[in-house]
C-alpha cells in the first residue's frame, strides 16, 4: 500500500514538473512566433539600434535594454551591503529580540505592494534628489534606489538562510578557539555560505530585471541610452506596458514580444548561473 502511495506521489510530482517546464517553453514559443517578423532581415538589425520611431520603420530596443541593465544592476549593488549586514545581524550578531524583530520587519516588507514604494518615492525621494542633485528627479538613480529597497527582503532572506545553514560544528570550533561573534561571521560563516548568498544576489537581480511599476513611475521613461545615473531611462518592462498599437499585426505591437524575449533570456541566464553555482557547490562538497 505504501509503495503505491509513493508511486502515486512520484507520478504527481513528475507531472507537475513536466507541466511547469511545458508552460515555460510554450510561453517562449508564443513570444517567438508573435515576434518572428522582427527577428529576420533588416528589421532584426534595426531592433538593436538606438532609434524607436515606428512611423519611420525603426524599432530599436537597445535603449530599453540598457535602461533595464542600468537600473537592475544599480538596485542589486545598492541592496547587497544592506542585505549582507541585515542577514549577519539576524543570524549571528543580534540578540534574540533583535533577530525576531528584524525577521518580522523583513517578512512584512515582502508583502508591501510595489505601488506603495512608488508613491512614497514620488512624494519624498524625487523632490529630495531634484533639490540636491538637480534634474527632474525621475532618473536611473531614483528607480535604482527604490528598487533596491523592494528587492532587499528577498536578498536578505536568501542570505540569512544560507548563513543559518552553515554547519554548527565549524562555528563551535571557531568559538572554542576564542573567535568573537564578528570573527565567526567573517571567517567561518560567510565563506561557507558564499555560494548560497551569491545565488540570492542573482535571483534578486532577476527580480529587479522583471519589475515594471517602479521603473514606470520613477525612471522617467525616456527612450535613450542613459549617460549617467541622473539621466532618465525606460526599461523593457515599462516599454511593454507603454506601447499602444491599434493594429495588433503591426511591427510596433510585435516589438513588445521582442522585449519579452530579451527579458526571458536575462531570466534564463540568471537561473542557469544559480544552477551552476549550486552544482559547483555540491561537487566541492
Amino acid at each position: 500500500m505504501s509503495l503505491s502511495k509513493n508511486s502515486l506521489a512520484r507520478g504527481i510530482f513528475l507531472f507537475c514538473t513536466a507541466a511547469s517546464a511545458a508552460v515555460t517553453l510554450l510561453v517562449l514559443l508564443f513570444m517567438l512566433i508573435l515576434g518572428l517578423p522582427l527577428l529576420s532581415g533588416r528589421t532584426f538589425i534595426s531592433l538593436w539600434g538606438t532609434q524607436w520611431a515606428p512611423h519611420r520603420g525603426f524599432y530599436g530596443i537597445l535603449p530599453m535594454v540598457a535602461g533595464t541593465l542600468w537600473i537592475a544592476l544599480l538596485a542589486a549593488c545598492l541592496s547587497l551591503p544592506l542585505s549582507v549586514g541585515t542577514a549577519g545581524v539576524m543570524t549571528s550578531l543580534g540578540g534574540p529580540g533583535v533577530r525576531r524583530l528584524l525577521q518580522l520587519i523583513v517578512r512584512f516588507m515582502t508583502g508591501i505592494p510595489t505601488v506603495i514604494y512608488g508613491f512614497a518615492a514620488i512624494f519624498l525621494l524625487v523632490p529630495l534628489l531634484r533639490q540636491g542633485l538637480g534634474g527632474a528627479g525621475l532618473s536611473v538613480l531614483t528607480a535604482g534606489m527604490v528598487l533596491a529597497v523592494l528587492i532587499s527582503p528577498t536578498m536578505i532572506l536568501f542570505m540569512a538562510d544560507s548563513l543559518a545553514a552553515v554547519d554548527p560544528a565549524y562555528v563551535q570550533a571557531a568559538r572554542a578557539l576564542g573567535a568573537s561573534r564578528v570573527q565567526r561571521l567573517l571567517y567561518v560563516k560567510l565563506p561557507h555560505a558564499l555560494p548560497g548568498m551569491v545565488s540570492g544576489f542573482i535571483l534578486s537581480l532577476g527580480r529587479a530585471l522583471g519589475d515594471t511599476l517602479i521603473a514606470l513611475m520613477l525612471a522617467g521613461n525616456a527612450i535613450a541610452v542613459p549617460g549617467s545615473l541622473l539621466a532618465p531611462a525606460r526599461t523593457l518592462t515599462a516599454h511593454i506596458a507603454l506601447v499602444k498599437a491599434a493594429d495588433y499585426d503591426s511591427l510596433e505591437f510585435r516589438s513588445i514580444f521582442a522585449c519579452g524575449i530579451a527579458l526571458y533570456l536575462f531570466t534564463t541566464a540568471a537561473v542557469i548561473a544559480v544552477r551552476f553555482i549550486r552544482n559547483d557547490r555540491r561537487g566541492a562538497a
